[in-house]
């Protein structure tokens, strides 16, 4: 039975966590806006868009497998290697 300062210390290092993913994410997007719109322009056969649905599926499946409980790990949010969990 966790104690309720180990829950409320666990609680507060995951919504960290969570605000400093989603403000790294949102200067990416702002930070790359005018680079995809070159790309989207440039784009005649199609590519971008087919990559764009491929990688829409696989987020799909990687939160099923997350569900599944098979990406535990205390620094899995930050571990470097995070993107290649699905070859295991």
């Amino acid at each position: 039975m966790q104690t309720l300062a180990v829950d409320i210390a666990a609680t507060f290092v995951d919504d960290a966590a969570t605000l400093v993913t989603g403000l790294g994410r949102a200067a990416l997007k702002f930070a790359m806006a005018p680079i995809d719109r070159i790309a989207n322009a440039c784009d005649i056969a199609g590519v971008l868009a087919e990559r764009r649905a491929t990688f829409r599926m696989w987020r799909a499946n990687r939160g099923r497998i997350r569900r599944e409980g098979r990406w535990f790990s205390l620094l899995g949010r930050f571990s470097p290697f995070r993107h290649l969990a699905h070859l295991t």
